[in-house]
């Protein structure tokens, strides 16, 4: 093999591995922007702050104590994202209040089936009332 092959062939090696990197390059640069673009996006979709909730509502109404399986209003939803600025303890307190809400519903729903069907009611259902 003549000496000025090995010029060429080094040559090649040296062009092919720039054009790799180049493309490895491009592609990097491409997937960054794209992330940065969606950064920007959920920057802007989360700078704005939730308003504050409004004032507490007092006790519950006498529709949803008298046992209406229908009233389900249990007073103003958080809005989503609420929670990120929210005390531990109020995040604990609505936890445990809607878990409340959720289990006196279906209580109340169980009374009721059971009362249309004229099935006897459960002791715990009874003393609970």
């Amino acid at each position: 093999m003549p000496w000025w092959s090995w010029i060429v062939i080094w040559i090649a090696l040296i062009a092919l591995s720039l054009l790799f990197f180049g493309v490895l390059g491009l592609r990097l640069y491409r997937q960054a922007m794209t992330t940065l673009e969606e950064l920007g996006e959920a920057a802007e979709r989360f700078s704005h702050l939730p308003s504050p909730p409004g004032p507490e509502t007092g006790p519950a109404t006498a529709d949803a104590e008298a046992g209406a399986p229908d009233s389900t209003d249990t007073g103003p939803r958080p809005l989503p994202g609420d929670a990120v600025f929210a005390s531990p303890a109020r995040m604990r307190h609505d936890y445990h209040a809607s878990k409340f809400a959720r289990q006196n519903a279906r209580r109340l729903r169980r009374i009721q089936r059971k009362k249309d069907r004229g099935q006897p009611q459960a002791l715990r259902d009874i003393e609970t009332r």
